[in-house]
C-alpha cells in the first residue's frame, strides 16, 4: 500500500513541474516582449518578471525539501542548510506577497481615469518601480532575521520549545518576545499587503464595470461573442486575488493551527500542498492578459525565414535579410 508520505511527495513533485513550467513559459513571453517586441513593452511587464522569479524561488526552495523527505531522505541539512533554505523561502515567499500586492496597485493606476486624483502617479510609475522592488526585499530579509537564528536541522535539538516544525528543520523559541515581535511584523505587513490588493481590486472592478456600462450602447450591435477587454481584465483580477486570498491565508491559518497542535499529520501535509499553490497557478492566470501566440509565431517566422533563404542560397536567387 502507497504511503501518505509517498502521496505527498509525488503531489508535491507535480506542482513543482506546473509551477516551473507555467512561470518559465510566462517568462520567456515577457523577455520576448522586452526584447523582441519593443512597441508593446510596459513597466508592469517588470512586476510580472519579479513575480515569476519569486514564485519560482519559492516552489524551489520550499517543494524539493518536501520531495526528498516524502521520499525518505532523512536528515539531508544540516544547521547551515536549514537556516539557508527556510529563511530563503520565506523571503522569497514574502517577496511574492509584496509584489502581488504591488502589482495590484500599479494596476489600479494604470487605468484610473485622466481626472483622478490618482492620475498623477501615471507617469511616475516607472520611477518608483525598482525603490519598490529594494524596499520589498529589504523588508522581508529583515522580518525573517530571527529565522536564522532559531532555525536548526532536528536532530541537534529537542521537543522543548518547539514553535516551527517541517520534519526537515525545527524552530526553537528562544526568546518569547522576539518571536512576538517578529509574528507581529508578519501580520502587520501580511494585513497591508492584502488590504491594499483587495482595495485596488475593488476599485478597478468598480471602473471596469462603469466603463462597460458606458460603452454598451456602442457594443450592444456586435455580434461577437468574444469577451470585451474589460471583462477579461475584470476576471484576471478577481481570478488573481482570489486565488492568493485563497491559498495564502488558507496556508497561514492551518500553519499556526499546526504549529500548536500534535498528531496532525494531515493537516501538515495539506499546508504543504497550500503553500505551493498559489505560485503554481499564478502564472497561468497572469498568461491571460498576454498573447500567449506570439512567442510561437515568432519561433515560425523565424524558421519560415531561415527556409526561405536556404532556398534562395540553392536557387542563386537574391533574398532579404530583413
Amino acid at each position: 500500500m502507497v504511503s501518505s508520505d509517498t502521496i505527498l511527495g509525488v503531489f508535491v513533485l507535480s506542482q513543482i513541474g506546473i509551477g516551473f513550467i507555467g512561470n518559465t513559459l510566462l517568462l520567456v513571453l515577457l523577455i520576448n516582449t522586452l526584447l523582441v517586441q519593443l512597441h508593446t513593452k510596459k513597466p508592469i511587464d517588470l512586476i510580472f518578471i519579479h513575480l515569476i522569479l519569486a514564485n519560482v524561488m519559492t516552489i524551489l526552495f520550499s517543494g524539493i525539501p518536501e520531495v526528498m523527505n516524502a521520499f525518505g531522505v532523512r536528515n539531508f541539512l544540516d544547521d547551515i542548510g536549514c537556516k539557508v533554505v527556510i529563511y530563503l523561502y520565506r523571503v522569497f515567499r514574502g517577496l511574492s506577497l509584496c509584489t502581488t500586492s504591488f502589482l495590484s496597485i500599479v494596476q489600479a493606476i494604470i487605468i484610473t481615469p485622466s481626472n483622478s486624483r490618482w492620475a498623477w502617479l501615471k507617469p511616475k510609475i516607472s520611477t518608483y518601480m525598482f525603490p519598490a522592488f529594494f524596499s520589498f526585499w529589504i523588508i522581508n530579509m529583515l522580518i525573517y532575521i530571527p529565522v536564522i537564528i532559531s532555525v536548526l536541522a532536528p536532530y541537534n535539538t529537542t521537543e522543548f520549545d518547539i514553535f516551527y516544525s517541517q520534519v526537515y528543520c525545527i524552530g526553537k523559541n528562544h526568546n518569547y518576545i522576539r518571536s512576538a515581535v517578529f509574528r507581529v511584523c508578519m501580520v502587520l505587513r501580511d494585513f497591508l499587503c492584502v488590504t491594499l490588493m483587495v482595495w485596488t481590486s475593488v476599485y478597478m472592478v468598480k471602473l471596469l464595470f462603469t466603463h462597460r456600462k458606458t460603452v454598451h450602447d456602442i457594443h450592444r450591435t456586435s455580434l461577437s461573442l468574444r469577451p470585451c477587454p474589460e471583462t477579461k481584465a475584470t476576471h484576471t483580477i478577481l481570478a488573481l486575488v482570489s486565488c492568493f486570498v485563497l491559498f495564502y491565508w488558507s496556508n497561514s491559518f492551518l500553519t499556526i493551527y499546526v504549529s500548536y497542535k500534535c498528531n496532525v499529520k494531515g493537516l501538515e501535509n495539506i499546508t504543504v500542498i497550500l503553500s505551493h499553490c498559489y505560485p503554481a497557478i499564478c502564472p497561468f492566470v497572469l498568461t491571460k492578459n498576454h498573447n500567449k501566440r506570439f512567442f510561437l509565431n515568432c519561433v515560425i517566422a523565424k524558421i519560415r525565414k531561415s527556409s526561405q533563404r536556404t532556398i534562395s542560397l540553392n536557387t542563386g536567387c537574391p533574398h532579404t535579410l530583413f
